[in-house]
């Protein structure tokens, strides 16, 4: 078993137990999307940190995205709801990149794969995406990307 999912279902122990309702609430759901992961697909299997990594990834991206659609709307309780269950779930995250690092990574990624010009936008995003897994949003390090070669 990941390390990252032995730490979630400790977490989930102790929130338990302390009456953490946001955060048992979060860790549960956490754990159930981990669960459905590893059951998809033609076969069972275990998940790597990387992929528990990524799944909790995708779940924090919902909880912006949700907070945004609630705040939208004008209702500021669920909207804050979200926004606290994407915070528990950022604890379990890797920090994300500051825009210094993810410029310099941008650099790095052009210079290795030699492109130039917008339209090798795809060749820059091949090499980059293994080096921010996980640290930066695709969006923002898409945007960063097409800066620099627009540059």
């Amino acid at each position: 078993m990941s390390a990252l999912k032995d730490k979630l279902k400790a977490d989930l122990v102790t929130s338990l137990k302390a009456r953490d309702e946001v955060r048992l609430r979060t860790i549960r759901m956490a754990l159930a999307a981990i669960g459905v992961e590893e059951v998809a697909g033609k076969e069972a299997r275990e998940l790597s940190d990387d992929e528990v990594v990524k799944v909790l990834t995708r779940e924090a991206k919902k909880r912006k995205e949700a907070s945004e659609a609630f705040a939208n709307a004008g209702r500021a309780a669920q909207a804050q709801a979200e926004l606290d269950e994407q915070a528990v779930l950022d604890e379990y995250l890797p920090a994300q990149l500051s825009d210094e690092e993810l410029g310099a990574l941008v650099d790095e990624a052009i210079a290795e794969s030699g492109a130039a010009g917008p339209k090798a936008m795809g060749q820059v995003m091949k090499v980059l995406n293994p080096k921010v897994a996980g640290r930066a949003e695709g969006g923002r390090v898409a945007q960063a990307v097409r800066a620099r070669l627009s540059a």
